[in-house]
């Protein structure tokens, strides 16, 4: 298995990072690696018992690291809510958010707790709810955001008529178009940054193909068993065709805390499912940017004005 490259990354002592999915996997690799340059990581997380063994984990590779867990599930926006009003109390600037966490094809079509299909609601809307929520925090910090999408989204496009699946209902492609979500909402909040003067940047990152948990067995959402694809994936991974975990955590690690990362940027695995980090152009349903602007004003309508104002 090849050996995983850490991206450079300027001394980050007094930065505050926030980190979704961080309990494991890749945005684990992610948090360790923000910690390791100097950033105190909050990591919001469902379970607190798996977070806070990603935590001691993380300290124990780099003594001395700030870690704090947070209680979030991203599929019910009363708990986003609770989260971002906490925050926005204490009143500290974010200076990097990494939207990472994710749900990946329930078998069968679930809903999240207010009611949307669960991997538009929760990899999009609950990630859209949490970035609007903290946006004053974000603004005060000069944040950088990186939205995490996949290779899911390179082809595909919105069904305008049916956001929620509920006409129709086919887990890979409702996977597919939350990611797409994903990126059209980092974009527009890129473009509304630099309109209004926010001091924001929202850039995007797909981490390639890599052996995590998010085609193992979940029976929470259906899945009694990893799928094949998994096992075909860690094949690939070990003969080095596939990336690792570590080596997938690097493209959102290079657009959130590189300096030469930039606003509205695309950064994946040179090799697309795999390799070293680097800047990417866009994949067309991402350059759609009418469809930018009407997803963002749609999904303002869907989560609510406690997130919009």
């Amino acid at each position: 298995m090849a050996r995983t490259t850490h991206t450079p990354l300027p001394d980050l002592t007094g930065k505050l990072a926030v980190v979704t999915g961080a309990s494991d996997g890749i945005g684990q690799v992610i948090a360790a690696d923000l910690a390791r340059a100097g950033a105190e990581v909050i990591m919001p997380v469902r379970s607190a018992a798996k977070g806070e063994k990603a935590a001691s984990r993380i300290r124990t590779q780099t003594p001395g690291a700030e870690i704090g867990i947070r209680p979030l599930d991203l599929s019910s926006l009363d708990s986003v809510a609770a989260l971002t009003a906490d925050l926005v109390a204490e009143g500290r600037p974010i200076d990097i958010l990494i939207n990472n966490a994710g749900v990946m094809t329930p078998p069968e079509r679930q809903e999240t707790t207010d009611g949307f299909e669960l991997q538009f609601g929760t990899n999009h809307l609950g990630h859209a709810a949490l970035t609007l929520g903290l946006l004053p925090l974000l603004r005060a910090g000069g944040a950088r955001v990186t939205h995490q999408t996949s290779i899911a989204a390179r082809r595909g496009e919105i069904d305008w008529t049916d956001l929620n699946s509920e006409r129709s209902y086919d887990g890979m492609t409702a996977y597919s178009r939350s990611k797409i979500a994903v990126a059209l909402f980092a974009r527009e909040l890129d473009a509304r940054s630099r309109a209004a003067g926010w001091g924001i940047s929202s850039n995007l990152s797909h981490p390639g193909v890599s052996p995590t948990n998010l085609l193992a067995a979940q029976p929470g959402m259906g899945r009694q068993k990893e799928t094949g694809g998994r096992r075909m994936i860690r094949t690939l991974s070990r003969i080095g065709i596939a990336g690792t975990v570590g080596s997938a955590a690097q493209p959102a690690i290079m657009a959130a805390a590189s300096p030469d990362a930039r606003g509205d940027e695309f950064y994946g695995p040179r090799r697309t499912v795999g390799g070293p980090p680097a800047r990417l152009e866009l994949w067309p349903p991402m350059r759609r940017m009418d469809d930018a602007r009407r997803l963002w004003d749609e999904t303002a309508r869907l989560v609510g004005a406690r997130f919009t104002g």
